[in-house]
C-alpha cells in the first residue's frame, strides 16, 4: 500500500500542520508521499500576479517554487522524513525512508504536459502523481469542513478542490479521500 497525503497550504494558518505531521510520522508502516500545498507562498504569487500582471506561465512555476518552500518548511519540522524531488525516484526512495515529501520540478510537471493556470493547484498535481506512481490512496486533507457525503465534483464546484481536479482524477485507479484536518487528526485507520 502506498498513499499519497496532500497537505493543504492553510493547514500552516490553522497550526493544524505540525499535528497532521505527528499523525503521519505514527503511521508509517506503508510508503506515505506528502504533496505540499503552496501555503502562503502561493498566496503571495497571485497577490504579486495581481499587482504586476505577469503572465500565468510566470505564476506556475513560481507556485511551484511555493510547493518546494513548503516541502522545505515540513522537512524542516520533521527531518525524519525526506525530500524527492524526482517523481521517478519516488518508488526507489520510499523503500530508504518510509515518508517522503515530494518537491515538485517544473520541468518534469512541463514534460508531463500539465498546463500553466490556476486551474490547476496542489490537488491535482498530487492526483497526478498519485496517478503516476500508482498509489494506492489519495488522501487530501482540507482546513475547509468537508460534507460527509459530499462528491469530488461537488467540492470542486464549491471551491475547495481546484478545477482541474475531476480531469486529473477521472482515470484514476487509486482510492480518493478528501477530509477535513480534524477528522484527519481522529481517524488512525
Amino acid at each position: 500500500m502506498t498513499f499519497v497525503i496532500k497537505l493543504g497550504g492553510s493547514l500552516l494558518e490553522t497550526a493544524a500542520l505540525p499535528a497532521c505531521l505527528a499523525t503521519i510520522a505514527n503511521r508509517a508502516g506503508y510508503p506515505i508521499i506528502i504533496v505540499p500545498g503552496g501555503g502562503p507562498f502561493a498566496e503571495q504569487v497571485r497577490i504579486a500576479q495581481r499587482q504586476w500582471r505577469f503572465d500565468d506561465l510566470a505564476a506556475h512555476r513560481m507556485a511551484i517554487l511555493a510547493m518546494q518552500q513548503m516541502a522545505l518548511l515540513i522537512q524542516s519540522l520533521m527531518p525524519e522524513f525526506a525530500i524527492v524531488a524526482d517523481a521517478e525516484s519516488i518508488r526507489c526512495a520510499s523503500q530508504v525512508k518510509p515518508v517522503l515529501i515530494w518537491s515538485p520540478q517544473v520541468e518534469q510537471l512541463d514534460q508531463a504536459g500539465i498546463a500553466a493556470s490556476w486551474d490547476i493547484t496542489s490537488d491535482s498535481l498530487a492526483a497526478w502523481l498519485a496517478g503516476y506512481i500508482e498509489a494506492d490512496e489519495l488522501i487530501i486533507v482540507k482546513s475547509a469542513p468537508i460534507p460527509e457525503q459530499a462528491s469530488l465534483l461537488g467540492l470542486q464546484q464549491q471551491g475547495i478542490l481546484d478545477a482541474a481536479f475531476p480531469r486529473f482524477t477521472a482515470q484514476a485507479h487509486y482510492k480518493i479521500k478528501v477530509i477535513n484536518k480534524d477528522r484527519f487528526l481522529s481517524h488512525h485507520d
